[in-house]
């Protein structure tokens, strides 16, 4: 058997429509979305990505502002601005682009954005709501998972879902999100013994573990759904994910390729989460 790929761009585009629409009603009725980036430093990853936000919000009809900050910036000024914008009515999300420099203590600095505009789930406030099930934001690449699923009418409940990984922004809240939908969880790491008998009872493995083409195929089970959120740039300039991603899909059901897999989907949530912080404002008024 060959996996059917699940296609990032193309699922992208389709919410990307929905919530156009979405934001086209509010800019009717008065109210445009409107999402500031806070980027420190001139790491070159983190431009591109600060690029590509920016155009992605002028698409979906998303007012987008950045605030450029040199890598010897103070904690206090970029909190300062952080402050400034919670009080901006324009302004319904923030986002700081990750990772800080090392002098700063990024807990605090994301602390320090209002609950209401954390269109990047990352706040206590949100964080403790997806435990509840009640989250607002859910942080985006994990909810841009959650929508390919959807999209591509995976069941959920009742399945069993192995994730591989433990970070805040990617493992820990996938599992919360996959528990919420009825899924019985397993959450592995790389350092887990015998990890492959895990992960070949998963129905829906999702791995982001940062460590290049370590799942490979005696470790899925066959027809399973593998949703591979690593990207890794090998040395000969390749990106590749955590998945072996040739080998595993002659015996996946589905799987996402890396790049065009998750990583469109990580920015269109970001854009969903913004219009949908704008609506929140916009019924308060």
């Amino acid at each position: 058997m060959s996996a059917k790929i699940m296609d990032g761009h193309a699922i992208a585009r389709e919410v990307r429509a929905e919530w156009k629409a979405r934001a086209e009603h509010l800019i009717k009725q008065g109210t445009q979305p409107g999402l500031a980036v806070i980027i420190v430093g001139n790491n070159p990853a983190s431009s591109i990505y600060v690029r590509n936000k920016a155009r992605a919000c002028d698409e979906t009809g998303i007012y987008s502002e950045i605030h450029e900050f040199p890598e010897n910036a103070s904690q206090n000024e970029v909190v300062d601005c952080i402050q400034e914008l919670n009080r901006t009515p324009r302004i319904h999300g923030i986002l700081v682009q990750l990772p800080l420099p090392d002098h700063f203590e990024s807990r605090k600095v994301i602390a320090s954005i209002a609950a209401e505009k954390d269109v990047d789930g990352f706040h206590l406030y949100n964080v403790g709501a997806l435990v509840t099930g009640n989250t607002v934001f859910p942080p985006c690449t994990p909810y841009g998972v959650m929508k390919m699923l959807e999209k591509s009418g995976i069941e959920i409940e009742g399945k069993h879902a192995v994730v591989v990984g433990r970070s805040n922004i990617v493992g820990k809240p996938m599992a919360l999100m996959l528990l919420e939908q009825g899924a019985t969880i397993t959450i592995c790491t790389s350092k887990t013994r015998n990890l492959a008998e895990h992960t070949r009872r998963a129905d829906i493995l999702v791995v982001a573990t940062g460590k290049p083409r370590m799942i490979t195929v005696d470790m899925v089970k066959l027809g399973a759904t593998v949703i591979d959120v690593g990207i890794n740039r090998m040395p000969d300039g390749k990106l590749t994910g955590d998945v072996d991603f040739e080998s595993v899909k002659e015996k996946a059901g589905y799987i996402t390729p890396v790049p065009g897999g998750v990583g469109p989907m990580t920015i269109t949530m970001l854009l969903c989460n913004t219009i949908a912080a704008a609506e929140r404002a916009q019924a308060m008024v």
